[in-house]
């Protein structure tokens, strides 16, 4: 149980920091579009990520440091534009409504929440290399629980988070109140690309 409760607090501590894929998540959840599908593809993801990381796959990695710069480099590209797409979004702010699911298709939202997940260089080295390096250090059984917590927490942030956003949905009604939400993800969004190309 341990070793669980462990892999939970672990895994909430890495995955709770701001980002771009945290803010794409609170934003389909306000737009309350496509939710349950952007939920499970992140929720799923970080969970291979994280089997991956607890079997081994983060020695491989760690030896083949081109992929990482590899993976860097496209994740700096793909959220600079999608930055840019969200500063560009702020300037018509009355086209994004509260409760407008038809708002973004649904290959569309697949495509920006798995690009925001696989693209990102801090999934591979924090999910995969940290949390994979930690759980080797509960043993050959207790890895397995450490993996556990992990994935049960990434579960409850996003589900949370997506959620949770619908309770300031009527705080959000207002094209205003969108138009500083695209600000704030675009800035964030280019703020990571910035640190990534610098190789923060």
């Amino acid at each position: 149980m341990g070793d669980v409760v462990a892999g939970l607090l672990t895994g909430l501590s890495l995955i709770v920091a701001i980002g771009a894929q945290n803010a794409f998540v609170l934003r389909q959840g306000l737009r309350r579009s496509h939710v349950g599908l952007v939920v499970a593809i992140c929720a799923l993801s970080d969970a291979v990520l994280i089997v991956a990381g607890v079997a081994g796959i983060g020695v491989v990695v760690d030896r083949a440091p081109w992929a990482v710069e590899v993976v860097r480099w496209l994740g700096v590209a793909f959220l600079t534009a999608y930055g840019v797409g969200s500063l560009r979004r702020a300037r018509a702010p009355q086209v994004l409504a509260v409760g407008d699911g038809a708002v973004g298709s649904r290959g569309g939202v697949v495509a920006r929440a798995v690009a925001l997940t696989w693209l990102n260089p801090h999934v591979y080295l924090d999910t995969v290399l940290l949390l994979g390096s930690i759980a080797g250090t509960h043993g050959p059984t207790g890895r397995w629980w450490f993996a556990l917590g992990a994935c049960v927490a990434s579960v409850a942030w996003f589900a949370g988070l997506a959620y949770g956003a619908r309770l300031a949905a009527p705080r959000l009604a207002n094209p205003r109140a969108w138009q500083v939400l695209d600000v704030l993800i675009g800035v964030v969004m280019l703020a990571i690309a910035v640190r990534l190309a610098l190789g923060a």
